[in-house]
């Protein structure tokens, strides 16, 4: 496959940034979209020049490091796909593809397509845990959890975080990632004592850090790798009401 590479290029987030036009031939159709930038990069070093900065980790589908907008969708166009497990054959031979960093004003451009999503870390410092004292662990099946909840609660833990639901939205908005980790803490027995405070904490530091607010667009759900429903955020927003009540 011959391809033409738009790819964002910027050394630092005071940089202005613009698009840069690689050419590259003998690309793989079994090859990740990361190895086909791999491909890249080598080339770019042998000839002297400055690869382009990428982020990645386990290139399994489970870090959520691999965040790029690619031809104007984040992780592509592949429906519940991380970018390390989008494959050269879903794009044609000669096309042209832009690689872009998630935009957004909370995930400053670090280089290229390396952006900060150290505020991501703040909403969960702010409340994505459990530190009611609960003793040794106790049996598995001594706290009993309605089927129901439990799904729902799996559902929602398998969020890892990309970004991608921020990245899509027209807003900016975090509401779908700090829904997810509010919901599978707040499904569970062992969540409930934290529960209103967890919410609300959670919930208005997301605000303090800049994300926008939803408007139930549905842009997050499109993008998401792992599918997290829109109703998560209904969820979220009836316990923040209630935990803010009087």
């Amino acid at each position: 496959m011959k391809l033409t590479l738009q790819i964002w290029r910027q050394k630092n987030a005071d940089d202005a940034g613009r698009m840069v036009t690689y050419q590259l031939d003998d690309v793989s159709p079994d090859m990740s979209f990361l190895e086909m930038l791999d491909v890249l990069n080598e080339r770019l070093i042998l000839e002297g020049e400055e690869p382009v900065a990428f982020d990645h980790d386990c290139r399994e589908g489970i870090c959520g490091m691999c965040g790029m907008v690619i031809n104007g969708v984040p992780h592509g166009e592949q429906r519940a796909t991380t970018t390390c497990q989008l494959h050269m054959r879903h794009f044609k031979d000669g096309e042209t593809i832009t690689i872009e960093p998630w935009r957004a004003a909370p995930f400053p451009v670090v280089k290229d397509l390396v952006v900060d999503r150290s505020a991501f870390d703040r909403i969960i410092e702010a409340g994505g845990y459990i530190s009611v004292p609960t003793g040794s662990a106790p049996e598995a099946h001594a706290v009993p959890v309605p089927k129901p909840d439990a799904d729902k609660a799996f559902e929602a833990a398998v969020c890892i975080g990309c970004g991608a639901c921020v990245a899509a939205c027209p807003n900016g908005s975090a509401s779908l990632f700090t829904a997810a980790k509010i919901t599978h803490l707040g499904l569970m027995p062992q969540g409930q004592p934290e529960r209103d405070s967890r919410v609300k904490a959670m919930v208005d530091t997301a605000d303090e850090l800049g994300f926008g607010g939803c408007t139930n667009i549905g842009e997050c759900t499109a993008v998401c790798p792992k599918g997290i429903p829109l109703e998560t955020i209904a969820r979220m927003n009836r316990d923040y009401l209630k935990a803010t009540r009087g």
